[in-house]
């Protein structure tokens, strides 16, 4: 026998008329009622060999949700449930919330495993029948929307074209796969949260920096476009539209000037390169997507400075070579501190944590323009002239040396797992940097000046004395390094700068 709530709903469908949604979401004492919890269009062409069902598609819980995970289901496949009853626990970036039951109804297929990771708004979930019997016959059933949809938005692309071919007529679907341009400083790209974790994983970088195509609804980036996603492949495929272009002009495209500046009112433009470009739409998701916080800390340089001295007067340097800088005994003192408090070498990977084994250390030279951050890598483990050497190669790259473009060195702009900015040629004491994803750390480096110090020599006649200052400020995700992690590097920073001769062990 029916109940009286299935009885109603029997009798709005026979009436042509609609009914209230399924199932509700609450979080704490709040109700949240959404539509997408459906009747799938795709369930009517089913009914034919299918009983009655309603499908159920993940909701979307807030204006910005894209994706929940179904952390435990609260029944199983033929369980009946009534109005009220918590049916599973969903999480999201914000909350983790109970789906409770608006009405009465049957569990006949669960589609998604619990803890089985993200699912996007919209996807289905699990099929409701009205009578316990109808369960068994959806044993086998498939959601076959799940696929339908992709589908069904990458056949409106082309209908949208002024003069569609026939399918006969393309049989490659090159242009689908053609690149597309990074997106501009600022603007927003729709990417699943997966899409975007994946990214970080496989060592893109931010979704916004890439030339992928999405294929999801309205152009959306999904996981399977940064799955198929091939960089080597991305210039290649912007080069072919000009392969019948003659060879000196294809050979003259990467070393092109930059447009000229246009003046307008008042105003002028300025059209930046790709490569900073792509550093400013790093920098700008870094610092909407990461949980900055900073901590300083004062370091005396005395000794290293004399530590320098002593190494550059063993060393038989050329007329040209300026030998292991203080900045470069910094990085090595930096590179030590991640030695001995391993977690901040690391990276937030969405659902877990990376870290690493190397210190690849992100430079960061130059300005405006030609501001790059080249990568040196494994700094722990090399000697303090191969880093010094390394240093001094990348810098010739950006002030221009002859033959030299930082579009063409490979790995140039590659991100390391740490990154370090000195000011101090620019007299600025202090800076708090912004951290480059998926980094978990950056250090800032002020002014090196003489400050009046405490004395701490207990047999000197004066309680105060001259000292070689600079202060350092290390950006952090709270993610990733806590308050407690970040003061134990920075003490352990601070005694290899003080204690230089640490660094040679």
């Amino acid at each position: 026998m029916l109940s009286a709530s299935a009885l109603a709903r029997t009798a709005a469908r026979a009436a042509g008329q609609s009914h209230r949604p399924l199932v509700s979401a609450t979080a704490s004492s709040n109700s949240i009622q959404s539509s997408l919890f459906y009747r799938s269009p795709a369930s009517r062409r089913w009914f034919a060999s299918y009983p009655d069902h309603e499908v159920v598609g993940m909701p979307a819980l807030s204006p910005t949700m894209e994706a929940g995970t179904i952390s435990k289901w609260n029944v199983s496949e033929g369980d009946s449930f009534s109005a009220g009853d918590s049916i599973a626990v969903i999480e999201t970036d914000k909350a983790t919330i109970d789906f409770e039951a608006q009405d009465d109804a049957v569990v006949a297929k669960l589609l998604v495993e619990g803890g089985s990771g993200e699912v996007n708004v919209g996807v289905p979930i699990m099929v409701t029948v009205e009578e316990e019997g109808d369960v068994a016959a959806f044993k086998d059933f498939v959601a076959e929307e799940t696929a339908a949809e992709p589908a069904a938005a990458a056949e409106e692309a082309p209908a949208a074209a002024p003069a569609p071919a026939p399918a006969a007529a393309a049989p490659t679907p090159a242009p689908a796969a053609a690149p597309a341009p990074p997106a501009p400083a600022g603007e927003r790209v729709f990417a699943s949260p997966r899409a975007h974790t994946l990214a970080k994983e496989r060592g893109y970088g931010e979704i916004s920096a890439l030339r992928i195509v999405g294929t999801g609804p309205g152009g959306r980036i999904v996981a399977q476009d940064v799955m198929d996603y091939d960089p080597a492949s991305a210039p290649v495929a912007a080069a072919e539209p000009v392969a019948a272009a003659p060879a000196t002009a294809t050979a003259a495209a990467p070393a092109a000037p930059l447009p000229e500046p246009v003046a307008g009112p008042g105003y002028t433009d300025y059209s930046l390169p790709a490569p900073a470009l792509e550093l400013a739409a790093r920098l700008h998701a870094s610092k909407q997507n990461v949980p900055h916080y900073y901590l300083t800390v004062d370091l005396r340089l005395d000794a290293l400075l004399d530590l320098r001295s002593s190494l550059n007067g063993t060393m038989q340097l050329d007329e040209d070579d300026g030998g292991i800088s203080a900045n470069d005994l910094l990085m090595k003192a930096a590179a030590a501190a991640m030695k001995t408090v391993p977690a901040a070498n690391a990276s937030w990977m969405g659902d877990f944590v990376r870290v690493y084994d190397s210190v690849d250390v992100n430079v960061v030279v130059g300005n405006g323009a030609t501001l790059y951050a080249p990568v040196i890598r494994d700094v722990g483990r090399r000697g303090l002239k191969a880093v010094s050497d390394d240093v001094a190669a990348a810098t010739s790259v950006v002030e221009g040396a002859e033959g030299s473009d930082p579009a063409t060195v490979p790995g140039f702009g590659d991100v390391g797992t740490f990154t370090m900015v000195n000011l101090g040629a620019f007299g600025v004491k202090s800076a708090a940097p912004i951290i480059r994803e998926p980094q978990a750390c950056a250090l800032a480096l002020g002014v090196i000046e003489n400050r009046i110090v405490p004395n701490d020599d207990p047999e000197a006649e004066e309680i105060y004395k001259e000292s070689i200052m600079v202060t350092a400020t290390l950006s952090c995700d709270h993610r990733v390094v806590d308050g407690a992690v970040g003061a134990q590097w920075l003490s352990a920073f601070k005694n290899h700068v003080e204690n230089p001769v640490t660094l040679l062990l």
